[in-house]
């Protein structure tokens, strides 16, 4: 009874450390329109999403701008076309690689929105030049300018460069 106890009182000091981490975080990312930090992606979640890595500090980054087909969340769940070939293709630019984060806040999962950099390059832009990614069409984030993308979005559809079908 007591080992239980002692277990539940872990993991709620852990959401409450959490709490207050992601609490601080948000502040500092959302003080300034943009911040930009260093980390190691250590997992692709998706072409979209990846979890990053700066010493203990452990972020996990919604590219913001972009909206990439979902992939598979569990058994008998399918993903979209197109969902794995996204994945994979933001992995090969990014995993196990460190880059440059402008984040730009938290999204409502708080998940840090931000803009991937690599030796000077967009990844997020990339995602779309490879037609893998569209243009986010929700609410825009605060000194986000989406209008390179969305250049990018239809010189795809133009040049037929765009692979994913939600990109018409």
């Amino acid at each position: 009874m007591a080992r239980e106890a002692r277990k539940r009182e872990r993991k709620q000091i852990s959401r409450v450390c959490w709490v207050w981490l992601t609490f601080v975080l948000g502040i500092e990312l959302l003080s300034s329109p943009t911040t930009a930090c260093q980390f190691k992606v250590t997992r692709v979640y998706d072409g979209d999403t990846v979890l990053a890595r700066a010493n203990d500090l452990v972020i996990k980054v919604r590219l913001v701008g972009i909206d990439a087909p979902e992939v598979s969340h569990g058994k008998r769940k399918p993903g979209q076309p197109y969902g794995r070939k996204a994945q994979k293709f933001l992995a090969s630019l990014v995993l196990n690689k460190t880059v440059e984060i402008r984040a730009y806040g938290l999204d409502r999962y708080n998940r840090v929105l931000g803009v991937l950099v690599l030796n000077g390059r967009d990844i997020n832009l990339e995602m779309i030049k490879a037609g893998l990614a569209e243009v986010y069409r929700g609410r825009p984030s605060r000194g986000f300018n989406a209008t390179p993308y969305r250049e990018a979005e239809e010189h795809a559809k133009k040049t037929r460069t765009a692979r994913n079908r939600s990109v018409r």
